[in-house]
């Protein structure tokens, strides 16, 4: 049974291994485990003395939302050597650990492996010169697990890495500014991404940020490449749109394999559209700052289980890298990550772009064949004659609806079929009141808040059936796409099931998930909710910069209804020390105990402390009701104040991970609803994200799913994180506050 482990950060850092280092840390001492911070990477297990030491839970307390790693990070040429690695290996005897977590890239990955296998050999060369330094017969093999942190998110066994998001984020951020001048001056920008064997970054970002062209490594150009990307350039300046975002990863290469710099498109562009062409090179700024919500849940999810692997499995010789796929936490050996992932940087250097693809994954692929489409696809020559398709946005509004609407509208007309969107959802409907969504205007809506053909919440009256259809004959409407939440999937319901009465009714309709909620059937993550996870984390931040003011408790009041995920996850990723759900509710001795464990906390020192409340989480114990009960129990200890965080959430740009989500199930609903018009089928159906993959189910199967009475579905993912979160609170492992 292993008694102590170690944890490190290797290789460039990356936003979320701090976020790392806490999980397992606090995971370990949760459940009685030593452990030791080795300092500046194999350098410092190399040079041991101060550079491994324990670490204790208030050690790791505050470094949640710090971006880099405070373990520090060295590139070690020693360790690089056997000799090197044999003082590794004695000042992990000496110290008695057992195990060793290292969090990093492939190469950070394959040193741990490297370790691990030589660890035999190492330990009869040391007992040799120091036999009496362990006891015989009490040397078991040291187990290693690797967690995956890079940026480039190229690493075989997850579908993310730690700091891919966060990255990712900043890039699209960078070029919504970039956007807003390049639109004043109608200028052209080439925007240079870190990614030099990956080209995920550059991909995901041409998604999320609506680039004109992008270039990666694993894309196999033509010998006349730059030809296709001036004429797609120079058509898209003709429809309307004078200013272009070009997206280059920094390993793109020429058709021979030379490296294509930023600076050969730039001529390019410049000599043969004779217009001004700017580079921007992000650098270093993609690795650096507070990770994002998706992040720090990664980070903490996967901490977690590689201690819990370790722990769970004594039997198991541990040489694996634990990571995320489909959204569920799996093991791989780490001569399979290496190997894997190296594998598709000697694809690249062969030429077998097609083999490079298939390495990287379905996800990959489908993303780069979406990013292709979107970047190539201009309105049809002429538009169709038999009919129309309407879109609207039902409900409350969620950043990334836009970006829904807009793909779905570009797919569509690229085929020829106007497409109208329905002025306030099933008003518009009502009233006959549509827009007819222009391409130029389309492309400019991928980062825009909220929804600009309007969102309501609406119940039907009797004569609006009627109503309602008389509108889909007279405007000969083929289909409707409809993006919102439970209450849009019930108000198509209630459409569908009037078909018998209403002909006018049978035409396909096709529902796209988007709620801060995140309350949906067959959806792991609905559109606006990842947004509204980072806008609660941003304001939770910014709550413990006041910690150094005076003793505080603060009950953050967020959205939800009657769902938990907003409360639970940001409790999480902010480091909370408890959330408060419906899924469990509140009863009065567990604020009783909370009370008691918010005494102790002051007693010991602690000078703030946060609990998360969703806003159903009880009827009677509202967040002034514990306030107020909290305050009365202080006795002057420690004050307590609340933050309702209202509308906040659902407010601003959408995340990148909304905007991808909705750009893929946008194109997915639109694709799908163009077959079944071919086809004559009239199928009501909901898109549904589950893992890494985009589905189209039966509407009819999703309200099955669903508990209509608390109006969240009957089995939801992330609750099986709620003993997690628990885990990692503000309690020492020995239950007591610190």
């Amino acid at each position: 049974m292993i008694k102590s482990l170690a944890v490190m950060t290797s290789g460039g850092d990356s936003p979320g291994m701090n976020t790392a280092v806490r999980a397992v840390v606090r995971r370990a001492l949760d459940r009685g485990i030593q452990v030791c911070g080795i300092f500046y990477g194999y350098e410092g297990l190399v040079s041991g003395g101060d550079s491994i030491r324990p670490l204790h839970w208030e050690d790791v307390g505050g470094i949640i939302d710090k971006g880099g790693t405070f373990l520090g990070t060295a590139r070690s040429e020693q360790f690089r050597t056997k000799p090197g690695r044999q003082r590794a290996v004695f000042n992990l005897l000496e110290r008695g650990i057992q195990a060793l977590v290292v969090i990093g890239g492939d190469g950070s990955l394959m040193g741990a492996h490297t370790l691990a296998e030589e660890w035999g050999e190492h330990v009869e060369q040391i007992l040799k010169l120091h036999p009496d330094m362990i006891p015989a017969g009490e040397v078991p093999p040291l187990q290693v697990i690797g967690l995956p942190g890079s940026i480039d998110n190229d690493l075989h066994g997850t579908d993310m890495s730690i700091g891919a998001d966060t990255a990712l984020n900043h890039i699209i951020h960078a070029m919504d500014n970039l956007n807003s001048t390049a639109a004043s001056h109608q200028r052209t920008f080439i925007i240079e991404t870190m990614g030099r064997h990956c080209g995920y970054l550059a991909l995901a970002a041409s998604l999320g940020g609506g680039a004109s062209w992008v270039l990666v490594p694993e894309e196999e150009l033509e010998l006349r490449w730059h030809q296709k990307m001036v004429s797609a350039l120079e058509k898209s300046r003709h429809i309307g749109r004078p200013h272009q975002m070009v997206v280059v990863a920094e390993g793109a290469r020429h058709p021979d394999g030379l490296n294509l710099s930023s600076g050969d498109i730039q001529k390019i562009l410049s000599e043969r559209l004779g217009i001004e062409v700017r580079v921007t090179v992000l650098g270093h700024v993609q690795r650096g700052g507070s990770p994002t919500a998706f992040d720090r849940i990664l980070a903490t999810r996967l901490g977690v289980a590689a201690v819990d692997r370790l722990l769970d499995e004594p039997d198991t010789l541990h040489r694996h890298m634990v990571g995320l796929v489909k959204n569920e936490v799996t093991a791989t050996p780490l001569v399979e990550v290496v190997e894997k992932s190296q594998a598709v940087r000697q694809e690249v250097e062969k030429g077998n772009y097609i083999k490079a693809q298939e390495l990287r994954g379905e996800s990959f692929k489908n993303t780069l064949s979406l990013v292709k489409t979107l970047t190539r696809i201009t309105p049809a020559q002429e538009k169709r004659d038999d009919g129309i398709v309407v879109v609207l946005t039902g409900g409350a509004d969620a950043p990334g609806m836009n970006a829904a609407v807009s793909v779905a509208a570009r797919c569509l007309l690229n085929q020829g079929i106007p497409v109208f969107g329905s002025r306030d959802a099933f008003h518009g409907m009502i009233r006959g009141d549509f827009i007819e969504l222009d391409w130029h205007e389309l492309v400019e809506w991928v980062n825009r808040p909220s929804s600009n053909i309007g969102t309501a919440r609406f119940d039907f009256h009797d004569n609006d059936y009627d109503k309602i259809s008389e509108t889909i004959l007279r405007r000969n409407i083929r289909g409707i796409i409809a993006i919102g939440g439970l209450g849009t999937y019930l108000r198509v319901a209630g459409l569908a099931g009037l078909r018998d009465r209403y002909p006018a009714f049978k035409i396909p309709m096709i529902l796209v998930p988007a709620s801060i909620d995140n309350n949906l059937p067959y959806t792991e993550f609905s559109i606006g909710s990842d947004t509204a996870l980072n806008n609660i984390i941003e304001a939770v931040d910014k709550i413990r910069h006041t910690a150094g003011a005076t003793r505080r408790t603060f009950i953050v009041e967020v959205m939800g209804r009657q769902c938990g995920f907003l409360a639970l996850m940001s409790a999480l990723a902010s480091g909370a020390e408890k959330a408060y759900i419906p899924e469990t509710g509140i009863s009065l001795a567990e604020l009783n105990l909370d009370v008691e464990n918010l005494k102790r906390s002051f007693e010991s020192g602690k000078r703030l402390v946060i609990f998360m409340r969703n806003e159903h989480s009880s009827y009677h114990y509202t967040t002034d009701f514990i306030r107020r009960l909290m305050e009365e129990e202080s006795k002057g200890q420690f004050e307590v104040r609340t933050a309702v965080l209202g509308h906040v959430q659902r407010g601003g740009v959408p995340t990148a991970f909304d905007r991808i989500t909705a750009s893929r199930m946008g194109a997915t609903a639109a694709f799908r609803l163009a077959e079944a018009m071919e086809k004559g089928q009239t199928g009501v159906e909901v898109i549904g994200l589950r893992g890494r993959g985009i589905s189209v189910y039966s509407l009819a199967d999703a309200i099955g799913e669903i508990d209509l009475k608390q109006g969240r579905p009957r089995e939801q993912w992330f609750m099986r994180l709620v003993k997690t979160a628990a885990s990692l609170a503000g309690h020492g492992p020995s239950g007591e506050r610190t």
